[in-house]
């Protein structure tokens, strides 16, 4: 058989991603900062599409024009724990629902597979984001450097809550800006667990962080270098004097001369006084709230969305039929009818995007009422999973609806991803385990272990069996390595070195 070029004609089936559907898939993923944005640039693009300056304005706009559904119809849902609100479970709109399907979701995960790579020598990505060359100069903040290790050394979900709150707290010098007591009070924990918290972010990188005034800080990288002795407590706990350089009256309170004062403070003026000077600054936007819970009189909670921060848009129907009727060419309608299309289904992802946030908004207060109620110590373990079946939409949707969304409940602010931990099974048919909490439970296990006699993974698996945790060993081996606790082996060698 000869080889030569020739042309063929072939019939498939394939995935394929409409705009629409892409557009409602960044939109879902957008913080409101992110989306204020992006409509004030489709505002700029499109002649069609006009902003709605303020509520008042809305009752002056002609019967023709087409407007985002009123959020208030949507802005309000009781939540009860044995009854769901039938209008929160209303049908979503057709093309909103395909993509929730097994096929388009499909589609989703396929997204570069479908899109057009010819913008990537503009320096931009397949979907129109900056290319990774205009990223790889981020600097990593303070707070991001604090949110990785606690998810390595924090696993019980309770603490894991708490370090988030007061990680917020954090100013950019590393200080923990916060009152013990009212996070306490706020979050419905012991002063006693805010304080064990405190002290596991007092010992993460760089050394001093989280303290709450120069003492501490100073104290915790004296400690690392073992120079905390009972004469430089004295001296962190008068730095007043030090300010004042009243050298004698030191030399009195810490029982020293003066070559010793000389040295100490040396050693004092070597340390970091702003240990998160180092790491690149957080960006001054505040934290504004997707959605408000509140309780009811009845004691149920009411779940309210914000919609001072969404962008109210609508289709000026009357200038579209204006310009249609004065256009000449087909370039001219054509151009009309597109911006016309694509201003009404920006409408239309706008309004679905806003009842999406609401839905699982709600599902996400039915599951943690426990945690608004009495506190960190009742959080439920969930994942995405739980709360996509019960809302009956896909995993990765649920996942887009909750990234850089944030919840104002009267325990503080939290992002909506704070709520979720993965869970493992009860071996005997009981509640799930956190993921977290499983962790913790291993770690405690290989703390309390001999040295000599280190417990194997198989050994961790059948005491956590015994305790109604039903788990793999590769499980076990996988939660050991991402906290980095060496194997039976490593450990039982390094015991034989100690000992000897």
């Amino acid at each position: 058989m000869a080889i030569a070029p020739r042309m063929e004609m072939r019939q498939g089936q394939g995935l394929v991603m409409t705009p629409q559907l892409q557009q409602a898939i960044k939109l879902l993923q957008f913080s409101n900062f992110e989306l204020c944005e992006y409509v004030e640039q489709e505002l700029e693009r499109n002649p069609i599409l006009e902003r709605i300056e303020d509520s008042d304005s809305a009752d002056d706009t002609p019967s023709d024009e087409t407007t985002a559904s009123d959020t208030a119809e949507i802005s309000e849902l009781a939540i009860n724990a044995d009854a769901g609100d039938p209008n929160a479970d209303a049908a979503l709109d057709a093309s909103y629902e395909d993509m929730n399907s097994d096929a388009d979701m499909a589609a989703v995960e396929a997204y570069g597979a479908t899109t057009d790579w010819s913008k990537a020598g503009e320096g931009q990505s397949y979907d129109g984001l900056e290319g990774i060359e205009n990223s790889l100069s981020i600097d990593i903040t303070l707070h991001d450097h604090l949110t990785a290790q606690a998810a390595l050394a924090i696993a019980d979900p309770a603490q894991k809550l708490i370090t988030a709150y007061l990680i917020d707290y954090v100013d950019d010098a590393g200080y923990l800006r916060a009152d013990m007591d009212e996070v306490a009070t706020n979050l419905g924990a012991s002063a006693d667990e805010v304080e064990a918290v405190v002290q596991i972010l007092q010992t993460f990188d760089p050394t001093g962080v989280c303290a709450r005034n120069v003492e501490e800080c100073l104290s915790a990288q004296l400690a690392e270098k073992d120079r905390l002795d009972p004469a430089m407590k004295t001296m962190l706990a008068n730095l007043d004097l030090l300010a004042k350089r009243d050298l004698r009256r030191l030399c009195e309170i810490c029982e020293v001369d003066g070559e010793d004062i000389a040295q100490m403070i040396s050693e004092i003026r070597a340390l970091t006084p702003k240990p998160g000077a180092c790491f690149g600054s957080s960006e001054g936007n505040a934290i504004i709230p997707d959605v408000f819970v509140r309780e009811a009189p009845n004691g149920m909670w009411v779940v309210e969305l914000n919609s001072d921060t969404l962008p109210r848009v609508l289709v000026n129907n009357s200038y579209c039929e204006m310009v249609a009727r004065n256009a000449k060419t087909d370039d001219e309608k054509s151009y009309i009818s597109t911006c016309q299309n694509e201003a009404s289904w920006l409408i239309k992802s706008l309004d679905q995007r806003a009842k999406t946030i609401l839905k699982v908004a709600k599902e996400i207060v039915r599951q943690q009422d426990g945690f608004l109620t009495y506190g960190v110590s009742h959080i439920r373990p969930s994942v995405l999973k739980d709360v996509a079946t019960a809302i009956e939409m896909h995993e990765s949707t649920v996942s887009r609806v909750t990234s850089n969304k944030y919840i104002s409940t009267p325990r503080g602010v939290f992002e909506l991803k704070y709520f979720f931990t993965t869970a493992i099974a009860s071996a005997y048919g009981g509640d799930a385990h956190s993921s977290e909490s499983v962790r913790f439970v291993i770690k405690q296990l290989i703390d309390e272990e001999e040295n000599l006699a280190p417990l194997s993974d198989d050994a961790i698996v059948e005491i956590l069996h015994e305790t109604g945790v039903d788990i793999a060993r590769r499980t076990v081996a996988k939660y050991r390595e991402a906290m980095r606790i060496p194997s039976s082996v490593q450990r039982r060698r390094a015991g034989l070195m100690s000992f000897g």
